[in-house]
């Protein structure tokens, strides 16, 4: 049975690593509201490759 409801899953991409030319790409999975939040949302996540925290924007 599907749940209903505004909470959709959004994926998050490092936007650092792109230009760094480092091999592999960061994804983080996460839910949000999407009726308060429409907006793709930006939020600082870990990025094991770089080994530091990096901002992650919201990929469609």
């Amino acid at each position: 049975m599907a749940k209903k409801g505004n909470r959709i899953q959004v994926i998050l991409e490092c936007t650092e690593q792109k230009g760094s030319g480092v091999a592999g790409m960061s994804r983080h999975i996460t839910t949000k509201n999407k009726k308060n939040t429409p907006e793709r949302i930006e939020l600082k996540k870990y990025n094991p490759y770089l080994r530091k925290m990096t901002l992650h924007k919201e990929i469609k």
